[in-house]
């Protein structure tokens, strides 16, 4: 079956696009508003875009032709921290992933804690094992939307905290104790199944 972009509705295309392209990386990104309250809400359209220099990206989307509180905050102080998710937090995750008043802290909500940043003002959350401290150098809002489109943050990295107990030998990660959660479409996350190699062609 084929679906024209152009005549498909935007529920449709977001069940599609959600449902197939998987399983996706969650940046659970924490930032801070003018007052100095704590957000943290979870995005699963997020990734790599390089190492030199090192930077990451995340899309929010504009329900409504309105900005969500992350996005607001990044705009106004360009300054962010990607923690990543794992088995043991997915919980405490999903709780942050609410709507709820710019003036709530999710950090209480969830019942995490708050550690301070090196160089940044938002927090980190101390129960994941991966913080990203970033810096905002880019945003785009996309074009010729129905309903408020989305904006794309893309962010230096100027630090990584990278927890020991997920660390091995040569700086690789431990598959094994860190345990990442991916996200699939609708309500459905996944573990790491069946990891397999293929070495690349010379």
């Amino acid at each position: 079956m084929e679906f024209n972009t152009h005549n498909t509705d935007s529920a449709t295309l977001y069940k599609l696009l959600t449902g197939v392209v998987i399983p996706r990386p969650i940046g659970w990104i924490a930032t801070v508003d003018e007052n100095g309250t704590n957000n943290l809400a979870p995005f699963s359209f997020f990734n790599v875009v390089s190492e030199d220099p090192p930077q990451v990206m995340f899309s929010t989307v504009r329900t409504g032709d309105k900005n969500k509180d992350t996005l607001n905050n990044v705009l106004n102080n360009k300054q962010f921290v990607v923690n990543l998710v794992t088995e043991e937090i997915v919980e405490k995750m999903n709780a942050t992933s609410q709507s709820v008043a710019p003036e709530i802290d999710e950090f209480e909500l969830a019942g995490l804690t708050p550690l301070d940043a090196l160089y940044i003002q938002p927090k980190r959350v101390k129960e994941s094992p991966v913080h990203f401290e970033c810096e905002m150098v880019h945003h785009y809002f996309t074009e010729n939307h129905k309903n408020g489109g989305a904006c794309i943050i893309i962010g230096r990295v100027l630090t990584m905290h990278i927890d020991d107990n997920i660390l091995s030998e040569n700086n690789r990660i431990n598959l094994d104790t860190y345990k990442p959660v991916a996200r699939l479409a609708g309500s459905n996350y996944s573990k790491l199944g069946e990891i397999f190699a293929i070495k690349r062609n010379q």
